[in-house]
C-alpha cells in the first residue's frame, strides 16, 4: 500500500470515528451541563470548596469565581515547582528556577502547556501528577465553562443567571474529562505507553554509553493533555516518544482526543439553544477550514524536495519515521488548530510555507475546531462579528439567535477578536527590538523571525508548540511568554462572559421573513470568510516576512 493511500485511509478512519461519536458525545455534555442534580461526590467537593451549587451567579461574580481559582492554580503549581526537591517521589531533581516556574505554572494553568524545559530530567512525580496533571484537568474544565455560559446567553432571555461556576468546573471534569481520559489511558497502556512511579533506570546503548531512562504515570497524563487540548509532553520529544506515543494506531487516537470534545461541542450548542442546525453550521465552518489545512500541509510537505525525497517521498527532516509526512501533517494541523500543543514531529523542520499554514491556523484564534470551550466560544464570537457584517449588507439591524446585535455586543466581540493579534504582534515587536529577545533566535533571516513569530503567537493563542529551534528558556522568555499565556488566557474570558450577560438579559426577537437564516450552508460560507478575511489582514504582513518570505525565497 502505497503511503499517500496509507494518509488517506487514516483520514477517512478519523473523520469517520469523530462523526461516529458527534451525536451521543455532544447530547451526553448538553445534559450535563443542564442536568438538575447534583452526584454524591460533586457535592462532597461543593462542601469541601464551600460552594453553593444552587446558587445562580451573574456574569461578574461567574468571572470572579474563574479568576480566582486559576490564579490559586498559578500559585499553587509555582509553589510546588520551587520546592519540588522537598517532595516525595522527587526522583532527585532541584527545585525549578523563579522565572521558568512562572512560566510553567502560567503555561499550565491557562491551557497552553508551553514548556521552556525537558520533562523527564526536571519534574517529579508528584510535580507532574499533583500539579500539571491536575491543571490538565481543571483548566479544560474552565474553557468548557465559559463556553457554556455563552450558549446560556442566547438560550435564556430576562435574567442575569448564568449559571454556577463550581457546578460547570465540577461538573466538566468529574462527568467528562475524568470518565474518558480513564478510557484513552487504558487503550494508550494496552498500546505500550508506559504507566508507573519507578526510579530513573540507567542502561548501557548499543555504542556502550550510559543513558538515563525515566518512568513515570506517562499514560494517563497523555489521555488529559490531548482530551483537554493542553499539549505539555512528559518527555521532551512529547507524541513522538515511543514511551507517549507507542504505534499508528495510539497515533490516530491521540488525534482523535484532540479533536473529539472541540467538534462534539457545536452539537451541545445546538442542543441547548434548542436548534441543533444552527450546531451543525458552526461545526461546518470547524471542519471546512481544518480540513483545507490539512490538504494544504500534508500537499505542501510531499512536494518539498528533501534531503532524500527519492527515497522517502517527501521532507523527512524533523519527522517521525514512524509516522511519516501524512501523519506528522495531521497531527500537526490538529494540534496547532485546537490549541493543543501536542506534537509528533518538529514543526521547525517543516517547510516555510507549511509552517505558514500552521502558524495561520493559530493566528485564526484555534477556532477549527479550537480548544475545549475557547474554540466554541471564539467560533460564536465570529458567528456574532459575521452576522453584523450581513446586516450591514442588507440594511437590517442584526440578530442571531433571536438576540439583537447591538453596539455594546458588537464592542465586546471586537474587543475579545483583538486581544491575541495585539499580544503577538506587540510581543514579536518587542522581542524583534531587544537583544535579549532576539538572542534565542537560533536561525538568521525569515525563518528566525519565523521562530518567535511563533512562539508569541503559540503563547498568545492558549497552544504550546513551539518551533524547537527557539531558544525560550531565558528569564525574558519565560517572563514574556507567560504573561502572554496569562493575558492570552483570561481577557478574552472577561468579554466572553460579559458578552454572554448582556445576551441573558435580552428579550427573544421573532423570527420574521428578513431574519438571517444562520443554519443554511451560505451562512457557513459566509463565517468562513468573515474568519479567513479578518485574520488574513490582522497577520498578513507579520506571516509575510517569516513563513511566505521563506517559502518563496
Amino acid at each position: 500500500m502505497s503511503s499517500v493511500l496509507a494518509d488517506v485511509l487514516v483520514v477517512i478512519a478519523l473523520v469517520g470515528a469523530l462523526v461516529l461519536v458527534h451525536r451521543p458525545f455532544g447530547d451526553y455534555m448538553a445534559a450535563v451541563y443542564q442536568s438538575p442534580k447534583h452526584l454524591r461526590v460533586e457535592r462532597w467537593i461543593y462542601r469541601a470548596v464551600g460552594a453553593n451549587p444552587d446558587a445562580g451567579m451573574r456574569w461578574p461574580a461567574y468571572l470572579r469565581g474563574v479568576l480566582a481559582f486559576s490564579a490559586v492554580g498559578v500559585l499553587f503549581l509555582y509553589g510546588m515547582q520551587r520546592v519540588q526537591d522537598k517532595l516525595p517521589l522527587s526522583l532527585g531533581f532541584r527545585p525549578i528556577p523563579a522565572d521558568q516556574a512562572f512560566d510553567t505554572a502560567a503555561s499550565f494553568v491557562s491551557n497552553t502547556n508551553w514548556q521552556s524545559y525537558s520533562g523527564e530530567t526536571a519534574m517529579g512525580h508528584v510535580t507532574q501528577t499533583m500539579g500539571l496533571a491536575v491543571q490538565n484537568f481543571v483548566s479544560a474544565a474552565v474553557g468548557i465553562a465559559v463556553a457554556v455560559t455563552l450558549i446560556r446567553g442566547f438560550a435564556r432571555s430576562r435574567t442575569g443567571d448564568l449559571g454556577n461556576f463550581w457546578v460547570d468546573l465540577v461538573r466538566g471534569t468529574v462527568r467528562i474529562l475524568i470518565p474518558v481520559s480513564v478510557v484513552a489511558a487504558v487503550i494508550l497502556i494496552a498500546c505500550g505507553a508506559i504507566q508507573n512511579f519507578g526510579d530513573i533506570h540507567t542502561v548501557t546503548t548499543l555504542t556502550g554509553d550510559k543513558q538515563a531512562i525515566s518512568p513515570g504515570a506517562v499514560a494517563s497524563q497523555e489521555a488529559i493533555k490531548d482530551l483537554g487540548t493542553n499539549g505539555g509532553g512528559f518527555f521532551n520529544a512529547n507524541s513522538a516518544h515511543p514511551f507517549e506515543n507507542p504505534d499508528g494506531f495510539s497515533n490516530l487516537l491521540e488525534i482523535f482526543l484532540l479533536l473529539v470534545i472541540p467538534l462534539s461541542l457545536p452539537r451541545t450548542f445546538g442542543k441547548m439553544v434548542g436548534n441543533v442546525r444552527q450546531g451543525y453550521a458552526i461545526v461546518g465552518a470547524m471542519a471546512a477550514i481544518w480540513f483545507l489545512a490539512v490538504i494544504a500541509v500534508t500537499w505542501i510537505e510531499y512536494a518539498h524536495p528533501g534531503t532524500a525525497a527519492q527515497l522517502a517521498g517527501g521532507a523527512m527532516e524533523g519527522k517521525e519515521t514512524r509516522f511519516g509526512e501524512g501523519n506528522s501533517a495531521l497531527f500537526a494541523v490538529s494540534t496547532t488548530m485546537t490549541s493543543t500543543g501536542a506534537v509528533d514531529a518538529a514543526h521547525d523542520s517543516f517547510s516555510g510555507l507549511s509552517g505558514g499554514v500552521l502558524l495561520l491556523g493559530m493566528m485564526l484564534g484555534e477556532i477549527a475546531p479550537g480548544g475545549v470551550g475557547s474554540g466554541l466560544y471564539g467560533m460564536l464570537i465570529m458567528a456574532i462579528v459575521a452576522v453584523f457584517i450581513a446586516g450591514l449588507m442588507v440594511g437590517r439591524t442584526p440578530e442571531y439567535l433571536g438576540k439583537k446585535i447591538g453596539g455594546r455586543e458588537i464592542k465586546l466581540a471586537a474587543c475579545f477578536i483583538l486581544v491575541t493579534p495585539a499580544l503577538v504582534l506587540v510581543g514579536t515587536a518587542l522581542a524583534m527590538a531587544l537583544g535579549k529577545g532576539r538572542s534565542s533566535m537560533t536561525n538568521i533571516g525569515a525563518h528566525g523571525f519565523s521562530e518567535v513569530l511563533y512562539a508569541y503567537t503559540s503563547a498568545s493563542g492558549n497552544n504550546g508548540s513551539a518551533f524547537a529551534g527557539f531558544a525560550a528558556d531565558t528569564v525574558y522568555h519565560n517572563t514574556m511568554l507567560g504573561l502572554c499565556m496569562l493575558l492570552g488566557r483570561f481577557l478574552p474570558m472577561v468579554f466572553v462572559l460579559a458578552l454572554a450577560g448582556s445576551l441573558a438579559r435580552q428579550a427573544p426577537i421573532p423570527v420574521t421573513a428578513g431574519t438571517l437564516r444562520t443554519e443554511k450552508p451560505l451562512f457557513t460560507g459566509l463565517l468562513v470568510g468573515a474568519i479567513l478575511i479578518i485574520t488574513g489582514l490582522t497577520f498578513f504582513p507579520a506571516l509575510a516576512l517569516g513563513p511566505l518570505a521563506e517559502g518563496l525565497a
